[in-house]
């Protein structure tokens, strides 16, 4: 084996075998980076990548294994049985493809590049998983046909591919500017600039509209010649390419040891990346720039030491935190230009620019987890989304951003949530009256479904004169009225915060608009139509898109965080609740499999999707925590484990990993804006989490659960500093002050245990 692979390997590998001694205990800094499996998620549903990142880094550099289909999401899936190269940047666990942009791939033997056929991406060579090593930041695989091992890692702008060939073989390195994740192309370049450097640049349409990636490529050593394929043209050898598609390949002598090639990547310019290749890889020391990609993600891991005696579930738990620091994403050029919203560059903001917003996805538990983890960086996310208000031209604050484009996936405008919560756990880096003038110009925009929610009090089913209009179906009214009343309750605190009555009163009122969906007759939030008359047919078990997004009524239901109280006031009382609650869970499944989102199944409960994920958690708030304990333990240890197939659904940029970090140590946003976390039980025996002083006043605040276990899923007694906590729950300001949770466990619940409370006593 060749020495410097032997040795990247190694360094990989150092922690390893230390994690068993430590069980039960800290983790060293190897031990976190060894921890963590990337490839959870790559199998199945999850739609993750295996590749080599830094925490919220620009760059993704991981391989493709497919371009087209639902499964293509990331663009690789585990049982694949070819690589097609390895691109870029890539996004995780979403349910849309896009990206996979600048793909390199290594070749032996004679090679010689063609035209594109119709369909045709990348250059396909065999593969097996099994000849895979994956730890964050670092990729390696072996090709076995042309004996080829690869080994990837990157910086936050910028990628770094090591490639080792048999000995006596020519050698070529191959580009295809063509390949995409479900894009459409509108031109691609590529510029011979020395007999080491290439660049170039990729511009599409993808999701959101109009995007451009470019590259400056610097190989180790010079290579003989390059030559491309220009669409339908045979290659030929010249100094500037430009068409559709494009497939090249740089030819290089003979020779025993590594070529390395360091890729520097922009949104902006070829300039710009050739500024942040400059800056994050200032040589060609790989293995220099593994270790500083380990040392960012044992950083970023080590803010949660995370004990118990079960390696599944710290490689879980540790593989989930992973997952919960991919996205959002740096995307500033390192002299802080970044591509905008507008289609247009411009200059550093005084801050990091970050795209890849899944609002509708992680307002529920992502978000709130970085406000705690990484506040710092989510002061320059919320910066950002003001930015993005400014420069979009419909003046509205970001719905799903994708590479700085506003592609408006999904319903309502959870940018909103996100920084109001923001704003309630003491992020305090932004200007609050264009805030507030952002939050209200975006729930006050005039598109026809808001027009009619500021007019009925509700989004009707169907619209008025124009009835069955296909354009107009599949409005999930309901779905959209829910969220939105949870989006003026936001509004309305964060008004209240900063010393705003008017605007506080308005949106408070407007957010009860969610009685509005609810029908006493039937027990369920239900479709309206225009005259007010409830939509017919009726049938709770029915993934309706006219009144549901991927859902059914089971579960828009729960759909009122902001007023759990009243909530369990038009259903009759906190056990009529408790009963909705054991009848969803206990159900058959029914509809739900006819929808590839809706997975996970508990009975009628989805977990692989986002709008069930506080559900468990109500039971505490209805007076019977016991029932929240028993059921959030069944959800992670039936629906996530550390294999390739260890998400059920998709992981939505780290909503699913995250939910299992906060449930992982007995903690849930159930209301993330409230600042209030309810206990569930935690499958880890203790963990602490590092708290940010400039944003707590605490140092660190722990969680201890005595003679947990598998069987010993229920609290029978909490503390909180030593004193007896008898609420099913904890403020922000209790977590952020520091201290201990201390909860004793048990095979058999204790209806005591956490007696006193009840809804009303919410802060």
């Amino acid at each position: 084996m060749d020495l410097k692979l032997l040795g990247s390997v190694l360094l990989v590998l150092a922690g390893t075998a230390g994690c068993a001694a430590t069980a039960g205990g800290k983790l060293s800094p190897a031990a976190l980076t060894s921890m963590p499996l990337p490839t959870v998620g790559t199998a199945g549903l999850g739609h993750t990548f295996p590749g080599a990142c830094v925490p919220f880094g620009m760059v993704q550099l991981s391989p493709d294994t497919r371009t087209n289909g639902w499964e293509a999401c990331a663009g690789y899936q585990a049982n694949d049985k070819q690589i097609l190269g390895f691109s870029h940047n890539h996004l995780s666990g979403t349910g849309c493809a896009d990206l996979a942009n600048i793909l390199l791939m290594p070749a032996a033997g004679p090679v010689t590049v063609a035209p594109a056929k119709p369909k045709e991406s990348g250059f396909p060579a065999a593969f097996s998983k099994d000849l895979e090593t994956v730890t964050p930041g670092y990729y390696r695989v072996t090709l076995p046909a042309q004996k080829i091992t690869v080994e990837l890692t990157a910086t936050t702008r910028a990628g770094f591919h090591r490639y080792t060939f048999p000995a006596a073989t020519p050698v070529h390195v191959l580009l295809d500017l063509g390949h995409g994740l479900q894009t459409d192309v509108r031109e691609v370049a590529l510029s011979v600039e020395s007999d080491r450097v290439l660049s170039g640049y990729r511009k599409y349409h993808g999701w959101g509209g109009a995007m451009n990636f470019y590259f400056v490529a610097e190989f180790s050593r010079p290579f003989t010649s390059v030559s491309a394929a220009v669409d339908q043209n045979p290659a030929a050898a010249g100094k500037e390419f430009k068409g559709k598609r494009l497939r090249a390949q740089a030819d290089f002598a003979t020779a025993s040891e590594p070529l390395l090639v360091k890729v520097g990547f922009s949104a902006v310019s070829v300039e710009g990346a050739r500024k942040n290749v400059a800056a994050e890889i200032p040589n060609f020391d790989f293995d220099k720039t593994l270790a500083n990609a380990q040392r960012a993600w044992q950083q970023a891991l080590g803010k949660i030491d995370a004990r118990t005696t079960d390696r599944g579930d710290l490689e879980t738990f540790y593989s989930s935190l992973y997952h919960s620091c991919i996205a959002p994403n740096v995307f500033c050029d390192v002299d802080g230009a970044f591509y905008g919203p507008d289609g247009q560059t411009h200059t550093n903001p005084g801050f990091s620019y970050y795209t890849t917003f899944s609002m509708w996805d992680t307002f529920r538990a992502e978000n709130p987890l970085l406000y705690v983890l990484e506040p710092r960086r989510a002061e320059d996310m919320v910066k950002t989304m003001l930015v993005h208000y400014q420069l979009l031209p419909q003046h509205h604050l970001p719905v799903w951003v994708n590479a700085g484009r506003e592609n408006w996936c999904m319903i309502a405008y959870h940018s909103v949530s996100t920084i109001a919560d923001a704003y309630r756990k003491g992020l305090r880096g932004f200007d609050t009256a264009l805030t507030l003038k952002a939050m209200l110009d975006t729930m006050n925009i005039n598109t026809p479904e808001m027009k009619e929610y500021r007019a009925y009090g509700y989004i009707p089913r169907t619209t008025p004169g124009k009835g069955n209009d296909p354009a107009r179906r599949e409005k999930q009214s309901v779905s959209r009225t829910l969220e939105l009343a949870y989006n003026d309750a936001c509004v309305a605190r964060f008004a209240a915060a900063i010393g705003q009555p008017q605007a506080a009163v308005e949106n408070l009122k407007r957010s009860g608009n969610w009685r509005n969906m609810f029908d006493p007759g039937t027990g369920f939030m239900r479709g309206k139509e225009q005259d007010g008359k409830w939509a017919e047919p009726f049938d709770p078990l029915k993934v309706n898109f006219d009144d549901f997004t991927e859902a059914n009524a089971w579960h828009y239901l729960f759909f009122v965080p902001q007023d759990i109280p009243g909530l369990i006031k038009v259903l009759g009382g906190p056990q009529v609740l408790v009963d909705k609650l054991d009848t969803m869970f206990n159900s058959p499944s029914g509809m739900l499999n006819a929808v590839p989102d809706i997975t996970g199944l508990i009975g009628q409960y989805s977990h692989g999707n986002e709008p069930c994920h506080h559900a468990a958690y109500l039971y505490a708030l209805a007076g019977q925590p016991w029932k929240t304990q028993q059921r959030v333990r069944q959800v992670m240890s039936t629906l996530y484990n550390s294999t390739r197939e260890g998400m059920c659904g998709n992981d939505d940029c780290g909503q699913m990993s995250a939910w299992y970090v906060w449930s992982a140590m007995g903690l849930y946003p159930v209301d993330p804006a409230s600042g209030v976390y309810v206990l569930g039980s935690p499958i880890l025996d203790a963990a602490t989490i590092t708290l940010d002083p400039k944003y707590a006043k605490g140092k660190a605040f722990s969680m201890v659960a005595h003679n947990n276990g598998p069987k010993n899923v229920y609290i029978q007694a909490a503390t909180l500093n030593g004193q007896p906590l008898r609420r099913a729950w904890i403020t922000h300001e209790e977590l952020s002050a520091g201290g201990k949770l201390v909860l004793e466990m048990g095979p058999q619940p204790n209806h005591d245990a956490l007696g006193g409370s009840t809804p009303e006593a919410l802060p």
